[in-house]
């Protein structure tokens, strides 16, 4: 996409910027609309930069990898910010790991894992990448990033650089402090002295433990609601009748009822209403009101 299609005002950069760029293929549900601009950085000092001097009536989304993320059908209107490959690194140093935000939670479960550095096994079993694990403390299997993190670095709306340590991100169940307009960057973590083939045994039991449990091979979005306090998502879902539901293409997990699936040609209208769906049936047959845990953003197709 060239220069000239993107709107005036737009600050030069050295990473991509595109114009109508499609969102479905890169999330999960593959299910959406488009991105009326979409930003992919070059690093850091890029961001910051095309934040700090964009237009500031425009509106500004971020998104990660798309493993928790329903873009409605009429897309997102501003500029989506994606980060790629240059904040996809992952290192290690004694017991420290250092990564990019881009970085997939597999991705440092294994570098960890190969380093001999344990407490980051759960990672293995979270979808997604590191940024969006910082803002919703994702967890699985016991263990949540708040277990780990030292500190991290984000870069607000305005092009700040801000670093934050353990007590400033204020983690509870599957929230932080985040403030709504910071964008991760980066994170260093932390775990104890492991044995590399113990640590490997037991992301192994995770990984069995998905297949056995979740449609991990369908499209479909993860954890679709939070668990209530001293509840299961899916024993409520389950309990109101929901299991095997469908609406349009989309359908309820027979395999685990709080899975929402794109059974091939879903809309996002088609996964979102389903959803809905399932929240009243729950609300009329327990007194539950369900919470989302899947990010939906955009608007509804016209």
């Amino acid at each position: 996409m060239t220069a000239s299609t993107l709107p005036d005002g737009l600050p030069k950069v050295r990473g991509e910027l595109r114009t109508e760029a499609p969102l479905a293929p890169v999330t999960w549900f593959n299910a959406g609309g488009n991105a009326e601009i979409l930003f992919r950085p070059a690093d850091r000092d890029d961001l910051a930069q095309f934040l700090a001097q964009r237009p500031k009536d425009l509106p500004v989304t971020v998104i990660g990898v798309g493993s928790n993320l329903l873009v409605r059908d009429g897309g997102i209107a501003g500029v989506v910010i994606r980060l790629g490959r240059p904040f996809a690194g992952v290192a290690t140093l004694g017991l420290e790991v250092h990564c990019g935000a881009a970085a997939l939670d597999i991705n440092v479960a294994r570098t960890a894992q190969k380093a001999g550095i344990a407490g980051l096994e759960f990672l293995s079993g979270v979808p997604g990448s590191v940024g969006g694990a910082l803002v919703m403390n994702a967890g699985a299997y016991g263990a949540e990033i708040k277990d780990v993190f030292v500190s991290a670095e984000a870069v607000d709306f305005e092009g700040r650089v801000h670093t934050v340590d353990r007590d400033a991100m204020q983690f509870g169940y599957r929230r932080s402090a985040t403030p709504a307009d910071w964008i991760f960057v980066s994170a260093l973590l932390k775990g104890e002295k492991g044995d590399p083939q113990a640590i490997a045994a037991k992301m192994d039991t995770i990984h069995q433990a998905r297949t056995d449990t979740q449609p991990v091979r369908a499209r479909t979005g993860g954890s679709t609601f939070k668990n209530p306090p001293g509840q299961k998502a899916w024993e409520l879902i389950d309990r109101a009748g929901c299991r095997g539901l469908k609406h349009g293409r989309a359908m309820v997990s027979e395999k685990h009822c709080n899975f929402l699936i794109n059974t091939g040609g879903a809309t996002a209208a088609d996964i979102e209403d389903l959803g809905e769906t399932v929240r009243t049936r729950v609300r009329e047959a327990t007194g539950v009101d369900l919470e989302w845990e899947i990010r939906r953003l955009g608007r509804r197709a016209s």
